[in-house]
């Protein structure tokens, strides 16, 4: 029997059809469908577009590569989007400091206004593709971007997109960089942001399928909410990823608890909920959750308890299956559209982009100068300081020379940290001291791998390879994704490294879809075993000789896979690439690495014959991040088994330092590092993070002593992975600077500065009645000879209840600027809800108690290499009375 629904519904397009027939010969404005006038509600034209499509339509824009619907006049939109430190993947972009050095700034209007830049090049980049008729993966307005998991545990490899460990922190950082992004118009969103990963999820990334979380209501409510809570309620954030995990018992995207109850329910969320990548597929899956026997019950669990949209296959079709059984009501499927679709319509892209402010940025803020200024003001301000004996650093101009020395000296990659875009400019820390001292010999050596295992790639030259007697290899490139065709160009290519932005390597071709083919010969000039790798976006194949060796499709990140081969000298060893590219961010690297090589001596004889040496150790984001197949000593398939740095670096460091030579180590990582043997042994440490573009140039400006470093630490690094619960126990007991019990090697917060502060007349009432502010003032001098920032910090300590609350917590901090010899007086007000106490119901409740307020540069309290001596903290008990 035919459903009288589908045949009113059939009639009204008709008519509507016959409408816009009629209004294309007439000269008064009128619309085909009611949705299309502008001087409607939002509301009132995404009922209207719902009302004229047909279930199968509905649920076709309901998955994130939402095809077009013609007859509507709706475009294919691809919901995929990264911004996490500047615009990811779609070509050129500025790349900012990774998450975790935004937190290090501790700065949230410094990056209130990186969101404001970031979310620019996101618009101008959005209209540029679409007047190229370009919209895919990458292209759009949506973004999944930020991370605001708290950083519980130092082995999470994805800890490095967050903003630390500290509920509060990451609030006032995510908070601000949401706000830059989603922009201040009334009417239209800039970008849409989306918090992720909600909720309880940071870790492990091998299990993170199939785990199931529990906590007490008090660890949900005072650590893995809060940052939430603020994106929703301050930030107005529009979308909301949920996790790949369990929370007690449930998928996160089919966790009515979190997505009914508390997101919709008590926090007023008015926006839609995408799930993670395939994540609804895990609830079917038996080897993963396993939670239901099919697509169509996953799909109707995800619905019916929140997720609107499905990155993954799961919604469609299985929803129009889903819907028949009635396991889902049609009318939860229009909810979930009607959500989805107010986005599209508050990002103005069913209006005149005329009639839409953000249509109007031009494409000259992408990587602009302004943009790229701001970059490097961040790196310089994300540089923490670790340690400083006898004021080693600054270092002088004049030294003779000086070795650059590690793993990291001159590594791109751990420039960028994970999801970034492609940048003009790749500073490292060598390239930067090169041209900071260009009268000093600078002596470089890589000195070791990364870590054991892990090999440095580096571009297979030209002098070793070979084709139609031409040095280089012969380059094929089409038009077509397919080899189809003619080549449109043929020309030999010295070194197979190219990064095709923001042009194609066809002349005057604007088009995505292009494939290339490489062949020739390699002709190694010594013998000996070598790594051969392929890196490249979209999809690519590696032949030696008739043998295929590497083949796989990067959807979103370049991929490098590699392979090992014993090569002898003087033989040609005829090579085959085949490159297809789909994406606006096109790029293929021939990389290789000759294994078994003494990297250590050119290191130490680099070292003997320097001045100062400098160490660039640290981590990866090729063995740090999201669910990676790597499994070496100490890192566990992105996560991190030790919290040390790899042995190889370590006797790195050791051989150097036992030449006596002052030294200094620089770290380039994401995650706390367990450096013991640095902070007892070696003068000066600083600690750079994944810095961006302009890394390189602020780490040399802070050793030179062109900056004052001002960074604080945004998480706790620990001496040992043993001074940890277990991995998995989500549990906050005895985890972060809140409920660490142990010896931290540097603390929260720490963070040391060319110069020094003294606190004085510090003012706060002795008696706070219940629910008023607690009012604070205190003078804060740059007491030595140069100017700096100082990061104040406010911590609060229940001291009636240090068996059920934190050893102290973090209610407020002010980032401040002070000249040589200056005095500021720094107000700050501590509202009621920031020293309420959370129950074990997980409630807020404010009662008759002793507060200890701790208010200075640091955390109170620590002893040796983990106090900060170049400031100062004062302390100060406040009683609460009705």
């Amino acid at each position: 029997m035919v459903n009288n629904r589908y045949i009113l519904q059939f009639l009204f397009v008709l008519l509507g059809t016959l409408v816009l027939i009629w209004s294309c010969g007439s000269s008064k404005k009128t619309f085909a469908f009611k949705f299309q006038n502008e001087s409607l509600s939002i509301e009132e034209r995404v009922d209207d577009l719902i009302n004229q499509m047909t279930l199968k339509e509905k649920v076709s824009q309901m998955r994130f590569d939402a095809p077009a619907i013609d007859r509507l006049g709706i475009t294919e939109y691809n919901w995929w989007n990264e911004c996490l430190h500047g615009v990811a993947r779609a070509g050129e972009a500025t790349v900012f400091p990774q998450a975790i050095g935004m937190g290090a700034t501790w700065n949230p209007s410094l990056i209130l206004e990186m969101g404001e830049a970031v979310s620019d090049e996101a618009r101008a980049k959005h209209h540029r593709f679409v007047s190229e008729g370009k919209r895919g993966i990458a292209q759009g307005l949506t973004f999944w971007t930020p991370n605001i998991n708290i950083f519980r545990d130092p082995r999470w490899g994805r800890g490095q997109e967050t903003y630390g460990e500290d509920p509060f922190l990451t609030s006032r950082i995510g908070v601000n960089y949401i706000k830059g992004l989603q922009g201040d118009d009334d009417k239209y969103l800039k970008v849409v942001a989306t918090a992720k990963h909600f909720a309880v999820h940071s870790g492990p990334e091998k299990s993170r399928h199939q785990d199931n979380y529990q906590t007490s209501n008090k660890d949900l409510y005072e650590t893995y909410l809060p940052a939430f809570e603020a994106a929703v309620k301050e930030a107005k954030v529009h979308s909301i990823m949920c996790a790949y995990n369990r929370y007690r018992d449930e998928p996160c995207c089919g966790n009515n608890l979190l997505l009914s109850k508390i997101l919709r329910e008590d926090w007023g969320f008015k926006g839609y909920v995408v799930s993670d990548c395939w994540a609804i597929n895990d609830f079917w899956q038996p080897e993963n959750h396993g939670v239901v026997e099919t697509p169509a019950e996953a799909g109707a669990m995800a619905i019916n308890n929140g997720t609107d949209l499905n990155c993954g296959n799961v919604f469609d079709p299985s929803l129009n299956e889903a819907v028949l059984k009635e396991l889902v009501d049609e009318n939860q499927i229009d909810i979930a559209l009607s959500r989805l679709f107010i986005a599209r319509f508050k990002l103005g892209m069913f209006d005149n982009p005329e009639n839409v402010k953000w249509s109007k940025i031009p494409y000259s803020v992408v990587a602009s100068e302004k943009h790229l200024e701001l970059s490097e003001k961040i790196a310089r301000e994300s540089m923490v300081l670790l340690k400083n004996d006898n004021n080693i650093l600054p270092l002088k101009k004049n030294i003779k020379s000086i070795a650059v020395i590690g793993p990291n000296a001159d590594a791109v990659q751990s420039l960028l940290g994970n999801y970034h875009g492609t940048p003009h400019n790749y500073i490292t820390p060598l390239k930067a001291i090169q041209q900071k001292l260009p009268n000093t010999e600078v002596n470089y050596a890589l000195g070791s791998d990364i870590a054991s295992g892990w090999s440095t790639f580096t571009h297979i030259p030209v002098s070793v390879l070979e084709s139609e007697n031409k040095s280089g290899l012969k380059g094929e490139y089409y038009t077509k994704s397919n080899f189809e065709g003619e080549p449109v160009l043929t020309q030999t290519d010295s070194v197979i490294d190219f990064i095709w932005t923001p042009k194609r390597p066809i002349k005057d071709f604007k088009s995505d879809v292009f494939s290339v083919r490489w062949t020739g010969n390699i002709i190694p000039k010594q013998t000996g075993l070598y790594r051969i790798a392929l890196k490249a976006s979209s999809y690519g194949k590696l032949f030696m000789g008739d043998s295929l060796y590497a083949d796989f499709s990067a959807d979103y990140e370049p991929k490098t896979e590699y392979f090992d081969m014993e090569l002898e000298e003087g033989k040609a060893y005829p090579i085959k690439i085949e490159y297809q590219n789909r994406l606006s961010d096109p790029q293929v690297h021939l990389l290789w690495a000759k294994l078994n090589e003494d990297l250590l001596t050119p290191a130490i004889e680099a070292a003997k014959k320097s001045e100062i040496v400098l160490l660039c150790l640290g981590l990866s984001p090729e063995i740090e991040g999201e669910e990676m197949p790597v499994e070496l000593d100490g890192f566990d398939k992105g996560d991190r088994s030790s919290l040390k740095l790899p042995k190889n670096q370590i006797e790195l460091m050791k051989k150097v330092h036992a030449l006596g030579k002052p030294t200094i180590v620089v770290l380039m990582n994401g995650s706390a590092l367990a450096v013991n043997w640095a902070a007892e042994n070696v003068p000066a440490i600083l600690e750079a993070w994944y810095p961006g573009e302009f890394g390189g140039k602020a780490i040399a400006d802070v050793l030179f002593g062109d900056y004052n470093p001002s960074g604080r630490l945004p998480i706790t690094f620990y001496k040992s992975v043993t001074d940890l619960p277990d991995f998995k126990n989500y549990n906050m007991e005895n985890r972060t600077y809140k409920y660490f019990k142990g010896a931290p090697l540097f603390p929260f917060g720490h963070g040391l500065s060319y110069t020094s502060f003294e606190y004085e007349n510090l003012n706060i009432p002795e008696k706070v009645k219940l629910n008023d502010a607690i009012k604070i003032a205190v003078d804060v001098k740059n007491t030595g000879a140069v100017d700096g920032d100082e990061v104040v910090q406010f911590y609060l300590t229940h001291e009636d209840k240090q068996d059920k609350s934190p050893i102290r917590t973090l209610v407020g901090f002010k980032r401040i600027h002070l000249n040589a010899g200056e005095t500021k007086t720094v107000n700050y007000k501590i509202d009621a809800d920031k020293y309420a106490s959370i129950t074990s119901e997980g409630k807020k409740i404010i009662e008759t108690e002793n507060l200890l307020l701790s208010i200075g540069g640091k955390q109170p309290g620590f002893k040796g290499v983990a106090s900060a001596k170049t400031t100062d903290v004062l302390s100060k008990r406040v009683l609460l009375i009705n």
